[in-house]
């Protein structure tokens, strides 16, 4: 048979390759009856990841120490803390001390939280031999991203590795070799890799064609806290439903500003994350998105708004909001004035701004220098 790594011999008897790492640690490899053979087993490297460790429209990572500083010096006995629109997990990151409620619209982002911040226990080392295994394994079938997405966002042979992966993922689940949360970071870790990579701008709108494909897909080990609040929840539900039936101390709002839809930004980050595998269509090869809209990237945005602030259980609100209501083009401009922000915030309780310079990751079609970020502040009633 010759040599061969032991990620190709557990795809070639379809056994579970931490199962198989162990085995071959112990030698006890006859015990699942393969040939006594020469293992070329190679040095196991990986690198690790952290969760800013990805393009994000919004992302509010560099704005942690400015939001952290807000709360710390105007608020008082924060035990709670909601992110109902918590995007890449950032700003929930920064909260770690407490219990933390996340919630987005997108699955993608759900699946990410479910790594950074779920309660349940998960095993390191046998992430690290999925890793592994699906850094060394060699793919070349085809399967659902070669069929849709081959030379578009990805080459053929990477749409292959991520269509194998992503499938081995929910399969491993499904046989209970990986639990939940193990799910979820190898998941997170797959989305990661395909970010590094991808044949874009940072979002998935289109993708540029005719270039080299030279980057191959890597996955990354994440390094979730493994001692999180026991309490700490996630949620993939509409945030305007959310906050009815959750209390919290302290919810953050970082709601889309514009009319950039983020389920179109990241349509097959999220076609990958859900794994339903449906159709696509058009020249950005994108799902069907009508069910992951939001309202406030549309003229209902105020209205929207407003329920949400309403219905909110919370001694303090802090919203996230920029200033470019009038700055950009037409789809850049934020939907909801100053004037609406002010009169719902003050309906609640009494508010504060807080604002500082920030240079915003976008899709690169309005470049405004003073763009300036806000906190509003509110001391609920």
């Amino acid at each position: 048979m010759g040599n061969k790594t032991l990620a190709n011999l557990a795809l070639q008897y379809n056994i579970s390759y931490p199962y198989l790492h162990s085995l071959y640690l112990n030698n006890q490899m006859d015990s699942v009856n393969i040939p006594s053979i020469q293992i070329k087993e190679p040095i196991r490297k990986y690198k690790i990841t952290k969760i800013n460790n990805r393009r994000y429209l919004g992302n509010k990572y560099k704005l942690l120490p400015f939001i952290k500083n807000v709360v710390d010096n105007n608020t008082e006995q924060i035990s709670i803390v909601a992110d109902i629109f918590a995007g890449t997990g950032a700003v929930a990151s920064a909260f770690l001390d407490r219990q933390i409620i996340t919630n987005d619209i997108m699955y993608s982002n759900y699946i990410c939280h479910i790594a950074w911040f779920s309660p349940q226990y998960f095993s390191e080392s046998k992430i690290i031999d999925y890793i592994v295994f699906y850094n060394t394994v060699e793919i070349s079938d085809e399967n659902y991203m070669t069929q849709n997405f081959s030379d578009t966002y990805f080459s053929k042979s990477d749409c292959s590795r991520i269509g194998f992966i992503r499938q081995n993922i929910e399969d491993e689940y499904l046989q209970g070799n990986i639990n939940e949360r193990e799910r979820a970071i190898l998941i997170t870790s797959l989305l990661y890799a395909m970010d590094k990579i991808a044949n874009t701008c940072g979002h998935y709108d289109a993708y540029r064609k005719g270039v080299m494909f030279d980057k191959k897909l890597e996955l990354s080990l994440p390094t979730p806290n493994p001692n999180n609040n026991i309490n700490n929840k996630c949620y993939n539900i509409d945030a305007n439903e959310l906050v009815k039936s959750i209390t919290a101390d302290l919810v953050y709002i970082d709601p889309p500003y514009n009319s950039r839809q983020y389920c179109d930004a990241y349509h097959l980050i999220e076609n990958v994350a859900r794994w339903e595998k449906p159709k696509v269509s058009g020249v950005a090869r994108k799902m069907d998105r009508s069910k992951m809209k939001s309202d406030y990237c549309t003229r209902k945005a105020t209205v929207a708004f407003e329920d949400l602030v309403t219905n909110i259980n919370a001694k303090y609100i802090l919203l996230s909001y920029n200033n470019m209501a009038k700055k950009g083009n037409d789809r850049s401009n934020a939907k909801i004035s100053d004037e609406d922000i002010i009169r719902i915030l003050q309906a609640k309780g009494d508010v504060r701004i807080f604002s500082e310079n920030y240079k915003a990751f976008t899709t690169g079609k309005s470049n405004i220098n003073d763009n300036e970020e806000r906190l509003f502040l509110c001391q609920c009633k």
